[in-house]
């Protein structure tokens, strides 16, 4: 078959003429796929808007997707005193975040044949009384230990927290209680005392402080070179971010304990770039393994079977029909949230210094927007997993007492377990606590012999001839905590 020469210059003139509208396109076709991310980006920086300026706390944002670290940014200001911006290398406190990490550790001793998971948690801590029922290492990891919260029993016993506490005395305090909550098992109620004492399980164990025990097994593999278990609070951070309230005028204050040295529940250092890190390791599971990374998502089951949404320091949940794995925390001006989306390969990590903001709404609002075309359920309103703050329950309505009904219940009360001794007064007609340390405190009556000021509830004790002889307090994460009446 034979080519005319005037055909085969159309040919290629034709072809030519294709080759230079692709070339033209091909600009146009990157902008309009880069177009989309830039818009992104802005939408995303947007939901920062109002921290984003001299002068203002603000927040740090890792946003890791298919594998990488896609996103991040600094808003506000890390250190107002010598205007530091937030980068995504800044410093946080991660308060209850912290958690999946001692978590972690524990999971890693157990596989390294040193404990078990259903050990007895009195075969490491024997000092810590023995009542009636075995508490496992397990019942700690998922909530279910029925030992009184720490901090909360700390507040109680006007152990101020911006003072400096040995962690022999605060052992001491949770040592000292001779009830629980509950039976071990048969309830969920969020306790930090069981990740203080399973740091301590990791030093008994290991011979190493829990910060030393992560550090040479998590984060120096990982490269996470900005984070540690903070358990020296003389130690120099670089790159640390203070945290901050705001006053009622607009203006801010330090709210940072700069002695709290307390590790386990809480009291890890990270920045967003190095907790991608973690976040990536779910995927590559250089730690541990896959059988690590399947241990964490473990959930807790109580006595009756009923299975828990908390597994080793995470929250198992979902949002908008998609599976998350999450947890926050919040101590102190700082506020923290990692949220992950297993399935779509998604995760969001905010980190912010100032007490009013709510990362874990910010992290869902991020996901809204990375995730819209995934998500098989309508954008809804919803708060981020985690645990439950102190408050009241339901109860009934106060009800004013006349001042002579009052009187009876004015005294003073000790506990042996708080080794504090509260006192109460009628003042201006109403009965008032006064604690160590604690503002005074109104209490309103909720029934015969019952009274409640804020998250405390007072239920009164008397004799066989009525005489009242201590009362019983409750206080969200610590409950039945006895105090005695004193005659002197």
């Amino acid at each position: 078959m034979r080519f005319h020469a005037s055909r085969c210059g159309d040919t290629s003139h034709r072809v030519l003429r294709i080759l230079v509208l692709i070339a033209a396109a091909l600009p146009a076709a990157a902008e309009a796929r880069a177009q989309p991310r830039v818009d992104l980006s802005a939408r995303v920086d947007s939901l920062f808007a109002e921290w984003d300026r001299p002068g203002s706390p603000g927040c740090a944002l890792g946003i890791v997707q298919d594998g990488r670290l896609a996103y991040a940014r600094g808003y506000g200001y890390a250190n107002l005193d010598h205007d530091i911006p937030i980068t995504p290398k800044t410093v946080f406190y991660i308060a209850s975040v912290s958690k999946q990490f001692t978590a972690a550790s524990i999971a890693l001793l157990a596989q390294q044949g040193k404990l078990s998971l259903d050990d007895d948690v009195r075969a490491y801590i024997p000092e810590l009384p023995d009542y009636g029922a075995t508490i496992t290492i397990r019942h700690l990891i998922h909530h279910t230990s029925g030992l009184r919260d720490y901090l909360t029993l700390m507040l109680l016993a006007g152990m101020r927290l911006e003072d400096v506490h040995t962690d022999e005395e605060v052992l001491d305090l949770v040592t000292r209680q001779t009830a629980l909550n509950f039976a071990p098992g048969e309830r969920h109620l969020y306790s930090n005392t069981g990740y203080l004492l399973m740091a301590e399980i990791v030093r008994r164990v290991s011979g190493k402080s829990l910060r030393e025990f992560a550090d040479e097994h998590i984060f120096r593999p990982l490269g996470m070179a900005s984070t540690h278990f903070h358990d020296d609070r003389t130690m120099v951070v670089r790159n640390r971010a203070m945290a901050y309230v705001r006053n009622e005028d607009g203006s801010f204050r330090l709210d940072v304990w700069s002695n709290f040295d307390k590790v386990g529940s809480g009291g890890l250092l990270a920045s967003v770039e190095d907790l991608a890190l973690w976040d990536l390791d779910a995927e590559h599971q250089r730690v541990g393994g896959t059988a690590l990374r399947q241990q964490m998502l473990e959930r807790g089951v109580l006595n009756n079977g009923d299975t828990l949404d908390y597994a080793f320091g995470l929250v198992i949940g979902a949002y908008r029909g998609l599976r998350t794995v999450s947890h926050s925390g919040g101590s102190m001006g700082f506020r923290a949230h990692h949220l992950r989306f297993p399935d779509e390969r998604f995760s969001v990590i905010c980190l912010c210094n100032l007490g009013s903001i709510d990362p874990g709404r910010l992290a869902l609002r991020v996901a809204d927007l990375y995730l819209e075309d995934r998500f098989p359920e309508p954008p809804l309103a919803t708060r981020a997993s985690g645990p439950a703050p102190l408050g009241n329950a339901p109860g009934a309505t106060p009800a004013e007492l006349p001042a002579t009904m009052l009187a009876e219940f004015a005294g003073r009360y000790h506990s042996a377990e708080l080794r504090v001794t509260y006192s109460l007064a009628v003042e201006q007609d109403r009965l008032v606590l006064h604690s160590r340390n604690a503002p005074p405190a109104t209490l309103e009556s909720t029934g015969p012999d019952r009274f409640r000021a804020g998250g405390l509830t007072l239920r009164f004790v008397r004799d066989a001839s009525s005489s009242i002889t201590g009362f019983v307090l409750d206080a969200g994460r610590a409950l039945g905590l006895r105090f005695q009446r004193r005659g002197d």
